[in-house]
This record gives C-alpha cells, structure tokens and sequence, in this order.
C-alpha cells in the first residue's frame, strides 16, 4: 500500500456485534472476526485486553461486553475497542478508512448518532450507515433489484429481529427478546433439570452449534454443582431443540405477526419466496423446519450465516454505488 492509502485507509465494512465484531476490508474480505469484548484490571479498572485476548479468563482482569443489540451500550470502552480492531486492520497509527456499518431497524435517531460519533471518535474518516436487514439480506445472496418481498431472519445474540424486504427497502419488522443467549439458556436448563449438572455459556454456546450439525447425538462437559466435579454428557440433539421450543416458537410468533402487517402482494411473495436464516442461532438444528411450519413459506438457513452481515456490508463497501440506493443508508 502506498503511504497515502496507508494514512487514509482502504474502505471497510464492519459488523458490530454484542458477541461478535467482524471487519471486511475492500477486496480482501472478512479480516477480522474477533469477539466484542473489553478486559479491564480489576484493581485499576485500566483496559488491558480487546478481543480474543480479553474473552479469555484470567484472573486479575474483567471481561466487558461493551455493545448491545448492535450499538453501544458503553459508548467509552465500545470506542476504544473500534478503534483497536480498527488500527489492527491499518497497520498505520493515523489511518483514517471510509466505514460501512449495520443500522439496527429498531434504533432511534439518537441510536444512529450515537453509532455515527463513536465511529469518527474511533478514526473513520466517513461513516455509512446501512439498515441490518439489508446487509444481512445482500450478504445471504438475496438479489435487491426486484420489487418481489423476502424475509429475513436474524437471530443474534439478545434478540431475533424479522424484516420483510422489498426491491432495497425494509417494508416490515419485527423484534422478540429471544437471541441464540435465550436458546443457550434454555438448553443449559434442560442439563439442569434432567442430569442435576450445569453447563457453563461457553458449553451451551457449543452445544447450540453442535447441535445443527449431522450428528445425531452430541457430548458436553456439565459440572457438578455440590463436587465442582465434571462429566460427560451424550445428549441426543433432538431433546436439544425440544428444550429450545419456547424461545423458537415466540420467533415464529413474531415472523407471523411481521408478515400480517405487508400487503397482501408481499405476502404472496413471501409464499414462493420465503424466508433466510442467519446470525448464530440460525445454526440450531430444526429451527427451518419449525418456522417453515408455523409460515407456510420456504424457510433456509445462509450459507454463511454468522457473517452475513459483515459479507452483505462488504458488498456496499465493494460497491459504493449500492448505498445511495439504499433507503436509510445516506452518510
């Protein structure tokens, strides 16, 4: 790179996630996937850690998550942490790079503020705010240039949020406060419940992936709660989803109510064309099938879908034009 392009920065999209931040940098890629976490001493309250470094335990130092829901939720350590990945992507110290990122559909003007400023107090030179409905629909491969209605099914870490997409416009949305956090829960109380053990986050986070592979059974690591003592567990994955069913099935409440409130000429569409899956809980094993039930429509799962958003992010990023013809997604 050139000294000029190393000041300047090349063009990024990035996804901001509360487990997750992803990084796509033009015409390279996903170069960073690291998780959204902050360590700070416990005796000084100093940072001392980002990413894959501060997500590991350690004593001495305490793991913040500084982002919620896709925006800030500690405007401070969220800054610093941008603009760590920020300069671990630009090797130079001013580096100043054109932003693409992900709006959330529920967030308020002061939401959109809030993203916009931490993102120039992190060293972006230009900040473009895109509808995370659109970046998830384009990074799945869903096609923006007709007027026909698709769904889209994000399922992050505290919520799942349902949009019905039309041409490059968010025509419907919906919200339930049941994310892949929810699915790890309930599966960490079945454990509970049926063996008298505890599964850590960690484990149940694992599980949940495990468990939307081809396996029919998976084994964990549950402790003991009155030894600390741990044990293996086989757990047949259908139990898995069956312990699941509650925050599934108030997804599928919500997709419901999402598609009664289009015309009935999207919903129409939505019948042929149906509905992608993406974020972490998209990896649950019989979630497709459960919606395509409660739907009646198609319903699959991204190829990719934990980067989704960082992949259609990166198509604005690679295609700068595709912004200005985005609702919403002005600088």
């Amino acid at each position: 790179m050139n000294p000029a392009m190393s000041i300047l920065g090349r063009d990024l999209a990035m996804d901001l996630g509360a487990a997750s931040t992803r990084i796509y940098l033009k015409r390279k890629g996903i170069v960073l996937d690291e998780p959204s976490a902050v360590m700070c001493d416990d005796r000084t309250g100093k940072v001392i850690r980002y990413g894959a470094e501060a997500a590991a335990p350690e004593a001495g130092g305490r793991t913040c998550w500084p982002v919620r829901d896709g925006l800030p939720a500690d405007a401070e350590l969220a800054r610093r942490m941008i603009r760590h990945f920020l300069r671990k992507v630009h090797w130079h110290p001013y580096a100043r790079p054109r932003v693409v990122m992900a709006l959330p559909g529920d967030s308020t003007p002061i939401d959109r503020a809030a993203l916009r400023d931490i993102a120039y107090e992190s060293d972006a030179r230009t900040v473009h705010l895109v509808p995370h409905a659109l970046a998830a629909g384009l990074g799945s491969g869903l096609t923006l240039t007709d007027r026909t209605g698709y769904m889209v099914i994000d399922i992050g870490t505290d919520a799942a949020r349902i949009a019905v997409l039309s041409g490059e416009s968010v025509v419907a949305t919906g919200s339930v406060p049941y994310g892949g956090r929810a699915v790890n829960r309930a599966i960490a109380r079945y454990v509970e419940h049926e063996h008298g053990l505890q599964l850590d986050d960690a484990e149940a986070e694992s599980a949940k992936r495990r468990a939307g592979g081809d396996d029919a059974e998976i084994v964990v690591t549950a402790r003991d709660p009155d030894t600390g003592g741990e044990h293996e567990l086989v757990l047949p994955v259908g139990r898995i989803f069956e312990a699941a069913r509650q925050p599934v099935d108030s997804i599928a409440r919500t997709a419901m109510e999402t598609v009664e409130r289009c015309p009935a000429e999207l919903a129409a569409d939505l019948g042929e064309r149906g509905a992608v899956l993406v974020g972490g809980g998209a990896l649950l094993r019989g979630l497709g099938h459960r919606l395509r039930e409660a739907l009646c429509m198609p319903v699959r799962r991204a190829e990719r879908p934990l980067e989704a958003v960082a992949l259609g992010l990166g198509r604005c990023v690679d295609e700068l034009g595709l912004i200005g013809r985005i609702r919403g997604g002005r600088p």
